[in-house]
């Protein structure tokens, strides 16, 4: 089967790690695939070299759309996919506008959270809906939102969870020894936060539950991987809490697995979400998650013992200090049955079928 990939970018979001991841998995089982991107830059790219990646020369601008239609629409004539996949709300309207001068045989349409955007973006969608074959969200919650919203009729759109790569997510303890020291962090707890400096991830919601943790837990300490258009505002909300020397900002890395692995506990403080695939990664490296109640995060988890209102920064510090005393014995026993929980739910493998069901 031949397969196109249309995204709105290839940036560290956990919609762009799972497009690609999927590519990667359908080229090893021998489906011709091609991946195309409207906005610069791509930091994160497939692995599996049989997977084409193109830049539709798009950006921001009207101008710049356009430019990516009229070059989509070029490739779905040259491509001649069986199915087009899109994901995000840019490359969904895009695909679906140019099945009206170029049609694939199949579009599957995806978003990946509860929100992306405001009336006009669901005003387009319910407008342009006639001219997808399929219409996903990543999470249940995310379809009841679309059809609240009145983004897609209700019945319409599936509920298709997003998968993990769980041979890549898992527990390596000589990684955790060795990025531990690197980082100075041998005799603390460690809390790992993972995501772009968005709005979303409300990380001043985290930050404020970090500084109550800290009054009583000084042995703790912060890690955050990530960047985005707000870090200078993380960074001054650091300062004005005091933490610069409880906290590391780490950047964009390419080792979440291995800094997973050095973490103790994994803490998510989004206002919203769509799937957030992070929690599942996490959990597949056996680590105790903490997190608000936003999106589809409780359909990872194995109880709400750590799930917290969004927006709530007393009780996510009064949750990750429930964490911070768990014995190892019974964090590593509630780690061992996440990551179990992970393989035979989330896997990407399983997800992978449920796709290839869905293109034909």
């Amino acid at each position: 089967m031949s397969i196109l990939f249309t995204i709105t970018g290839l940036g560290m979001g956990g919609a762009e790690n799972q497009v690609v991841s999927l590519a990667d998995e359908l080229a090893a089982r021998s489906h011709k695939v091609t991946l195309a991107y409207i906005l610069e830059p791509a930091l994160v790219l497939p692995r599996n070299e049989q997977v084409e990646v193109v830049w539709l020369g798009g950006t921001k601008s009207v101008s710049g759309m356009v430019r990516a239609y009229i070059n989509l629409a070029k490739l779905v004539k040259q491509f001649k996919p069986d199915v087009v996949h899109s994901h995000m709300f840019h490359a969904n309207i895009l695909s679906r506008l140019v099945r009206l001068v170029s049609k694939a045989p199949r579009l599957v349409c995806t978003a990946h959270s509860n929100n992306e955007g405001g009336k006009a973006r669901m005003l387009a969608y319910r407008l342009t809906d006639r001219l997808a074959d399929e219409f996903t969200n990543v999470s249940q919650g995310g379809v009841g939102s679309f059809e609240c919203k009145k983004a897609a009729p209700i019945g319409r759109m599936l509920a298709t969870h997003n998968g993990i790569d769980t041979q890549r997510f898992s527990f390596n303890s000589v990684a955790r020894q060795q990025l531990r020291s690197e980082l100075g962090i041998q005799h603390c707890t460690v809390f790992i936060a993972i995501g772009r400096f968005h709005e979303a991830k409300d990380y001043p919601n985290l930050l404020e539950a970090f500084a109550i943790l800290s009054t009583s837990q000084p042995d703790t300490h912060l890690l955050i991987v990530g960047d985005g258009e707000l870090r200078p505002q993380v960074m001054r909300k650091i300062e004005e809490l005091g933490l610069q020397a409880r906290i590391t900002l780490l950047g964009i890395r390419k080792d979440v697995p291995d800094l997973l692995s050095a973490a103790d506990i994994f803490v998510l403080s989004s206002a919203w979400e769509g799937f957030p695939l992070v929690i599942g990664e996490a959990m597949s490296c056996e680590k105790v998650v903490v997190t608000t109640n936003a999106g589809g995060a409780r359909e990872f988890l194995l109880d709400t013992k750590y799930l917290v209102d969004v927006r709530d920064s007393q009780s996510l510090a009064k949750a990750m200090l429930n964490a911070v005393f768990l014995p190892d014995e019974v964090a590593q026993d509630y780690g061992a049955r996440s990551r179990q929980n992970i393989i035979e739910k989330f896997s990407l493998s399983s997800v992978v079928d449920r796709w290839l069901e869905i293109y034909n």
